[in-house]
């Protein structure tokens, strides 16, 4: 939008790409650097997969080449759009008026709760941040994708006692081509113990209850470490006024080829384009989004 000649402000509720920051601390992407980068400005990475560390140094780095103004530690409040089409938004800190809004917040903010008593217990993480605090812990690992599985065997790795509760009957078919076989290996040679078909029915202090094709078991328990994935954040999306599909995945409805909703004015972008559908979506493949939007924005201009 700045190099188009638009003034914009972004509006970011936490740190500067706050999802990004919360990512785990050692990881690394999956998509190469040369496809991660936005605004003609190169992504140098030490590999040609970057880690997070470099992600936010490039984010930022744009940030700093482009002048962008940016709210942090500001969350959006309301939003509602005159007769004259312009958009007031309340935010946490002021008010602002815009003649566009696009909501491009990604879903890793907002994770898919277990919904089982105990889940509040300060033991239980929906995060993951680093291998090193589980060392010698008896460790259950909720999930069956990419997280799942990379945790597992990291915290595994480290000394940790770990245990997986998978609800379907085996591992995701599509976890990272290096990670499935190392992973079912260690399940097969009893290292990891995975327990399939299987739900949590409670989270204890020091155990959790388990149901099992063979019935309820309860094991010892230190920490749970829920990677059972993220959702867009709906809530947003209700107070900006996003219109959302009825049916099972809850999509936003948008013309595919502006990304514009059914209220003119009103974007969106990213990774919530795919509702619940959460791996339809990733950087490497919305890179165009930008693009869509500004060009309708300037031929409505």
């Amino acid at each position: 939008s700045k190099k188009a000649g638009l003034s914009c402000l972004i509006i970011e509720k936490g740190m500067l790409v706050n999802s990004i920051f919360h990512f785990p601390s050692n990881m690394t992407f999956f998509s190469t650097s040369k496809n991660l980068e936005i605004a003609d400005i190169p992504f140098i990475s030490h590999t040609d997969k970057p880690t997070r560390k470099e992600a936010l140094e490039y984010y930022r780095r744009i940030v700093d080449a482009y002048d962008l103004k940016v709210g942090l530690y500001e969350s959006v409040l309301t939003s509602s759009k005159d007769d004259k089409g312009i958009f007031n938004v309340k935010s946490s800190k002021r008010a602002y008026k815009s003649k566009n809004i696009i909501v491009a917040t990604g879903f890793y903010d907002v994770p898919r709760m277990l919904n089982v008593p105990g889940e509040t217990l300060a033991k239980v993480k929906h995060y993951y941040d680093e291998a090193h605090p589980y060392v010698g812990q008896n460790v259950l690992v909720v999930g069956a994708a990419n997280s799942a599985c990379d945790v597992a065997l990291e915290t595994w790795q480290k000394g940790a006692n770990v245990t997986m509760a998978i609800r379907s009957a085996e591992l995701y078919e599509r976890v990272k081509y290096w990670i499935l076989p190392n992973i079912k290996n260690r399940i097969t040679e009893g290292s990891v113990i995975a327990h399939f078909n299987t739900t949590i029915k409670e989270i204890r202090p020091k155990e959790v209850v388990l149901i099992t094709p063979e019935g309820e078991i309860t094991i010892a328990n230190d920490f749970v470490l829920a990677m059972t994935g993220y959702k867009p954040d709906y809530d947003l999306m209700e107070r900006l006024q996003v219109p959302i599909s009825e049916d099972e995945w809850r999509l936003p409805v948008y013309n595919e080829n502006s990304l514009e909703t059914s209220c003119s004015g009103l974007f969106v972008a990213g990774v919530i384009n795919a509702g619940m559908r959460t791996s339809k979506f990733f950087i490497e493949n919305t890179r165009h989004h930008p693009t869509l939007i500004l060009n309708h924005i300037l031929s409505k201009d």
